[in-house]
């Protein structure tokens, strides 16, 4: 019998709680509920739970400290997080993503959609525990280790930067990446870049990867995601 995924909820508001943790029973999880940051994270710490909902407005600590100190802990950095917040303003959701949030979601929210996001963050999560070294998406392959993009047998030249935000984008297929995340990776694979080029570098992307499918989703204000699927681009 496969055991439940432990899903752990800082959340101070009870009518929240209490919908979440309903949804939570009929979709085959076990759901923890804190009330205040302090608590929540000592129950982080405690439980070692597979995925961490988070709000950000809490007493005692607010949300934001929570997720730096679950990501700057190394036995906690890999757990999962979802932001849930009720502002929904741009630099709160950026700043969380940025702090090592893996997605957010902004009340009120359907408990549906939130666990559809919390099943796609947990896949994900498990997929890139060991990166592949060639990736496919629709007629593409891309050949990490060689730095090489491929359609079928023709080679897509890429400049550096342009494979080191696409290899990113896609190994985190899903997830929403910030300008300053993608800067960060690309800097890893010592490519010079700066923020006002991410914009340049994503739309020559789009236009190598061709007219009939966009692949890279922009996130308003917040960054860039790889879509789990491509849609269609419009003539």
């Amino acid at each position: 019998m496969t055991q439940k995924k432990k899903l752990l909820l800082i959340e101070d508001e009870e009518d929240i709680a209490s919908v979440i943790k309903l949804q939570a029973d009929l979709s085959g999880y076990r759901l923890q509920v804190e009330i205040d940051g302090i608590a929540g994270f000592r129950a982080v710490e405690r439980e070692h739970p597979d995925l961490v909902l988070l709000d950000i407005m809490l007493p005692g600590q607010n949300g934001f400290d929570v997720c730096r100190k679950i990501k700057s802990h190394p036995d906690l950095k890999n757990i999962p997080i979802i932001i849930l917040t009720a502002k929904g303003e741009e630099l709160d959701i950026v700043l969380g993503l940025e702090l090592g949030a893996d997605d957010y979601i902004i009340k009120p929210f359907s408990p549906k959609v939130l666990f559809s996001k919390i099943k796609t963050v947990l896949r994900r999560t498990q997929d890139i525990q060991k990166p592949p070294k060639l990736i496919s998406f629709g007629d593409f392959t891309l050949e990490v280790d060689r730095y090489i993009l491929k359609k079928g047998d023709e080679t897509i030249p890429l400049t550096l930067s342009e494979f080191g935000i696409l290899k990113t984008l896609v190994l985190q297929r899903g997830k929403v990446l910030t300008r300053n995340q993608l800067i960060d990776s690309v800097r890893q694979d010592d490519a010079f870049i700066v923020d006002r080029n991410i914009d340049v570098h994503i739309a020559a992307l789009r236009k190598k990867l061709g007219p009939t499918f966009d692949f890279l989703e922009t996130v308003r204000g917040v960054g860039y995601r790889f879509r789990e699927e491509a849609v269609r681009k419009e003539d």
